[in-house]
């Protein structure tokens, strides 16, 4: 097969020869006589065939649909030819001619290239190397992507340079693979980048995307949709288009999805049949973005029904008057042109346009005009560099080779109708700029806005000048509406743009412009209500020294150690006397001790809490009070033992007194706290600790007890508790002045009542006063016992002295033994 693709070409080749031997006599505008001479790539015509065929064929370009566009950038090359070679100031004493061909085919169109890639002597030996007989320094096209693809490797193994003025494609910047290709348009990039800057500026999110079924529509999908990746914009319909596309079902594929926005990445005989389609098919109230090919289309703003499908913008070659190019086109269809019918069927050098007038080429779509001018005049200037022209003329005397010329594009800077030309490493355009198009009631390209590249990146739409179809509102394109202040998105689907609204519950916001999916959550020291979307910070809340509540307690924990110290002195005084002896003895003063150094805790409920302050909130009164109910354990035993016990288990009560047993139970129960109070605190100290959870709003310092690390310490109190209760229930009916035991059951009556109502309360109110309440239990334990168990005692010794006499305690002990034998 590929010996016969080869002989076949051979022969085209050889009848192409041929056919140009025949045209060399005639005056034809695809070809003009010159000292270097320049290719041309041009689709006058364009060929919508997709047949394939198993050997190579040519096709006749002039049978095809007629491109006025394309015709107007062909004739735009032979003017600037024309302009150069008339102008003594770029290339003095040196004529440029050129070899245009109609590369209407992207496959088909072999015959022209070849011929003006090797117009060589056929009848050499084989063996030798085909020797270029032609003065060609560089080709000017082509037009499209594919057509560039297809042709580019026939230049790119002599590093001819080819300047297209249309062809984006991405791939074509790879240097690797296109050496010699440079471009005077823009690359898709350039475009897209636009388009983006359009969809968020009018704040489109949902979008369908339909593209050419060739190198540049798939080129511009591929850019698109990597543009949008992790943005708020999602690409919800895409399709190819080609002649056999079904248009019908793809407008009821794009209604079904509610998609308001279609991007239409095509050539102009593509987009051309889809909007006649959409009219057809009644589309209606859609925005249509249309890519730099078509959006100066001369008739389609202008087509009947055109204002219905919805607002055409375009993203377009800046509009730019090429001065004397008018006068050039009367001039030269004033003169009849020989075109050769033989040149036909190989060349595609014939237009049989003769009935397209000068106003039809002049007033034709404008669109990369300015490329083929640029490039045409690139290669002016390059060769005026390597022919080292200057003072009025060019050393003729320097063999030019396509190389040397494609050295100094690549280094070309100059300025051409206030335009600067020049080339980045991947020879693209690094200056210019895009203009962004309505097409008005009028059927005009109005410019409504602009995007400049390099140097300086500006982007501008007067939104003023667009007359939407929408009432004149600016259309809408979602999947989802947006949700409102205080709502989450959660996806639905693939596209991130499909969504329900979730409210962010309290203590969460959420932050549109970093993650609009997720409800953060606020810090511990900030609180928010449900549907925030920021935080606040918390109130911090404790009691301080001078708060109402702390002062009360406060007084009243230094009014205890007053009474304590009263007390103390008191039953200093009276300390032989029966009252004080009944009471405990030398016990009394332990008592009244501890009941002091208890009060300690008190003052460590109020103010900041730190570590020092949690340890002696709960150390002094866990540690202390242990001993005071040891104590009473012991009098209660005591009491019982003598009046109860003793007769029954006279060595029990020897035992006791022998060892001291009181005061041996009481070092016992002292020294089993510290310990438990030790391990526990190693284990997990008080620390301070915030209370956020009751309060969204307010932050609660306090102490942090781990009941775990001290439920050993707080079994010991409440087992004395229980003995001490035991013993004393046990004597309450001893002699009255003997019956501490009453006293006792009453205090601990109040200890238990005390803590009960501030668990309750606990449960119930979890604010800053819960800490105020705590130091009231404390403080009221103490008082309790100081209260009911010492105040009598010292009622009897200060106003009822006459009852603090040995005689009376006898008498009391008499009559109760009488009662007891009875």
């Amino acid at each position: 097969m590929t010996v016969k693709w080869v002989l076949a070409h051979l022969y085209l080749l050889g009848c192409l020869q041929h056919a140009l031997t025949e045209c060399t006599g005639a005056t034809s505008e695809f070809e003009l006589k010159g000292d270097y001479l320049i290719g041309g790539l041009f689709d006058i015509h364009h060929d919508s065939g997709t047949d394939y065929h198993d050997r190579p064929e040519t096709i006749v370009c002039s049978r095809h649909r007629f491109i006025l566009s394309s015709y107007r950038r062909f004739q735009l090359m032979r003017f600037s030819v024309e302009e150069i070679n008339n102008s003594t100031n770029l290339l003095p004493n040196v004529s440029l001619g050129y070899e245009i061909f109609d590369h209407c085919s992207d496959i088909q169109n072999f015959p022209g290239i070849f011929n003006l890639r090797f117009v060589s002597d056929f009848n050499q030996p084989w063996d030798e190397p085909l020797r270029n007989s032609s003065e060609m320094i560089a080709v000017v096209g082509t037009y499209t992507s594919t057509e560039t693809l297809t042709v580019a490797p026939l230049f790119m193994m002599d590093l001819i340079p080819m300047i297209s003025y249309g062809a984006a494609s991405s791939v074509l910047s790879s240097k690797q693979n296109f050496p010699s290709f440079l471009r005077t348009v823009h690359p898709n990039k350039k475009v897209i980048e636009v388009v983006f800057k359009i969809l968020q500026h009018f704040n489109w999110h949902w979008v369908s995307f339909l593209y050419s079924d060739g190198d540049y529509g798939k080129d511009g999908q591929d850019l698109f949709i990597k543009k949008i990746k992790d943005t708020d914009i999602c690409l919800a319909y895409t399709k190819d288009l080609n002649p056999n596309t079904d248009y019908p079902q793809i407008f009821r594929q794009i209604e079904l999805l509610r998609v308001n926005v279609i991007i239409v990445f095509a050539p102009e005989w593509t987009a051309e049949a889809l909007i006649k389609s959409a009219i057809n098919q009644n589309v209606t109230n859609k925005v249509w973005l249309a890519g730099d090919a078509w959006s100066l289309h001369k008739n389609l703003p202008k087509e009947k029904g055109i204002r219905n499908i919805g607002t055409v913008l375009g993203v377009a070659e800046p509009k730019m008057i090429i001065p004397g190019f008018s006068d050039f086109i009367y001039s030269s269809k004033a003169h009849t042109q020989c075109e050769n019918a033989e040149q036909e069927m190989f060349c595609n050098q014939i237009c049989n346009c003769n009935t397209v007038s000068a106003e039809d080429i002049i007033t034709a779509d404008p669109s990369f005009s300015f490329p083929v001018y640029s490039a045409v005049y690139a290669i002016a200037h390059a060769l005026h560099a390597v022919l080292q022209c200057g003072a009025g003329k060019c050393n003729n005397n320097i063999t030019v080779y396509p190389h040397m010329v494609l050295t100094e594009l690549r280094r070309s800077n100059f300025t051409l109708l206030n335009q600067s030309v020049y080339f980045d490493e991947n020879g693209d355009p690094m200056s210019g700029s895009y203009s962004i198009v309505f097409w008005n009631h009028s059927g005009d390209a109005e410019e409504v806005g602009f995007y400049h590249f390099h140097p300086s990146f500006q982007f501008f739409i007067n939104s003023t000048k667009i007359r939407w179809h929408a009432n004149g509102k600016v259309p809408t394109s979602f999947c989802s509406k947006e949700c409102s202040a205080g709502y989450s998105k959660k996806q639905e689907g693939i596209h991130k743009c499909c969504f329900k609204c979730l409210l962010c519950p309290n203590g969460t916001y959420i932050n549109n412009t970093e993650d609009p999916y997720n409800c953060i959550s606020c810090m511990d020291t900030e609180w928010s209500k449900e549907g925030s979307i920021s935080c606040s910070l918390r109130l911090v809340e404790y009691i301080p020294f001078t708060d109402t509540s702390a002062v009360v307690i406060m007084v009243g924990a230094w009014a205890l150690v007053g009474l304590i110290l009263a007390m103390f002195v008191l039953f200093a005084i009276n300390y032989d006397t029966p009252v004080v002896k009944s009471a405990g003895g030398p016990m009394c003063f332990l008592i009244l001790g501890c009941l002091c150094l208890c009060t300690l805790s008190v003052f460590f409920y109020f103010d900041k809490p730190t570590d020092s302050y949690c340890v002696l909130r709960f150390l002094p009164f866990l540690l202390f009070y242990t001993v005071c109910l040891a104590c009473f354990v012991v009098r209660s035993f005591q009491i019982v033992c003598i009046f109860k016990i003793a007769a029954k288990f006279p060595k029990l009560l020897n035992l006791w007194m022998k060892y001291h047993g009181q005061w041996l139970l009481i070092t016992v129960a002292f020294i089993i706290q510290a310990i438990l109070i030790t391990i526990g605190y190693s284990i997990s100290p008080p620390r301070p600790y915030n209370d956020s959870f009751w309060y969204a709003d307010k932050i609660i310092l306090g102490c942090d007890l781990n009941l775990q690390a001290t439920s050993g310490s707080l079994a010991l109190l409440l087992s004395l508790c229980c003995l001490c209760f035991i013993f004393s229930y046990m004597g309450k009916n001893l002699p009255k002045n003997y019956n501490e035991a009453k006293a006792i059951t009453f205090c601990l009556f109040l200890l238990i009542l005390t803590w009960i109502i501030f668990a309750t309360v606990s449960i119930l109110y979890h604010g800053k006063y819960i800490h105020t309440l705590n130091a009231l239990a404390v403080l009221s334990s103490l008082y309790s016992f100081l209260f009911w168990y010492f105040l009598p005692k010292c009622y009897i010794i200060i106003f009822q002295p006459d009852k603090n006499t040995q005689q009376h305690f006898q008498g009391l002990i008499q009559n109760y033994t009488k009662t007891v034998s009875q």
